[in-house]
């Protein structure tokens, strides 16, 4: 590790011509800009509305907190990286950026699979929904996610970076991802990160079938629903989730199973894109547009705010400030 220690790796490009590489850059800075200005009005809004106080925004909030660290892992070391037209990157912030990104993917998940119980209670036990989703229940559930994705990381790091490298330590990818890593290996040695990723992959799929059991129950409790209004009602709580679920599920499936080629094709391009920046990005978007208590709230807290500006102006005008 002593070589490793003082070379670092060198993450790849998308591109060899400059101006091609900072075009690259400027679009993922456009979706930056754009999953901050989202995320941080998802929380903002579910923070001072008291309308949305309730376990659904609970979780969105936080979910959107997670988004924000999530994107950030990646996306402004690549935009650094491109603009100063260097690739490197030490052996300790790659070590920080792989743990970073195991905790921010699999905390995602986790939370996905809260906020699916979340909606299985509230419309087929509605009778018992705030006995079952109390304070207690969510504030345990977040916390639960945030600390089953630190330990996922932890195993993650530890089994993948114990492994020994040979050069030249090129990580085909623009951040520090496991699997480029691992084709990095000299032996055998990275058979124990195999491991932990089989046993991930199977906790994973325990979630993906918990969810997907609870959507069957959903949606069976939904279309026997009486009421259109009812059922629409339900359905405009429930698809957005459901849309987030499928995106983020089936672009890490892509990321983690696609065979990984010894030099980034558009095809690769496209596909990390979907599922280190489109998610983050998009999360937002899928949930305002398709909710509309988010809706309603984001036009009373800009209400408010041009109410504030217009009495600080009439104030101003009058004191002649």
């Amino acid at each position: 590790m002593a070589n490793l220690t003082r070379s670092g790796f060198i993450l790849v490009v998308f591109s060899d011509e400059p101006e091609l590489e900072i075009l690259f850059a400027s679009l993922f800075l456009v979706l930056y800009l754009l999953a901050l200005t989202g995320n941080i009005l998802i929380i903002t809004t579910t923070s001072m509305d008291e309308s949305l106080n309730s376990p659904m925004y609970f979780f969105l909030k936080h979910l959107s907190f997670l988004d924000l660290c999530y994107i950030s892992v990646t996306v402004p070391r690549f935009i650094y990286n491109s603009f100063m037209q260097s690739g490197n990157i030490s052996l300790w912030e790659c070590i920080v950026q792989c743990f970073a990104f195991v905790v921010g993917g699999t905390t995602e998940l986790a939370m996905l699979t809260m906020m699916s119980y979340d909606r299985y209670v509230a419309i087929c036990l509605p009778l018992r929904y705030e006995i079952i989703m109390d304070v207690k229940t969510c504030v345990h559930g977040v916390a639960g996610a945030w600390i089953s994705g630190t330990i996922a990381a932890v195993m993650h790091t530890t089994a993948t970076f114990s492994i020994r490298f040979c050069e030249p330590l090129v990580i085909h990818q623009f951040f520090c991802d496991i699997p480029p890593i691992l084709k990095l290996s000299c032996s055998n040695d990275y058979l124990g990160e195999v491991g932990v990723i089989a046993f991930a992959a199977m906790l994973s799929f325990l979630c993906v079938i918990f969810i997907g059991f609870s959507y069957m129950h959903i949606f069976s409790s939904v279309l026997r629903m009486p009421s259109a209004e009812g059922r629409a009602k339900a359905f405009s709580t429930c698809l957005p989730h459901l849309a987030v679920v499928i995106l983020f599920m089936s672009t890490a499936s892509f990321e983690y199973f696609k065979p990984h080629s010894d030099s980034p094709t558009a095809l690769d391009m496209f596909l990390t894109l979907m599922y280190t920046v489109v998610p983050p990005t998009f999360n937002p978007v899928i949930y305002s547009l398709r909710n509309k208590a988010i809706k309603s709230a984001l036009r009373k807290m800009f209400h408010r705010r041009n109410e504030v500006l217009t009495y600080s102006c009439q104030l101003g005008h009058k004191f002649n400030i």
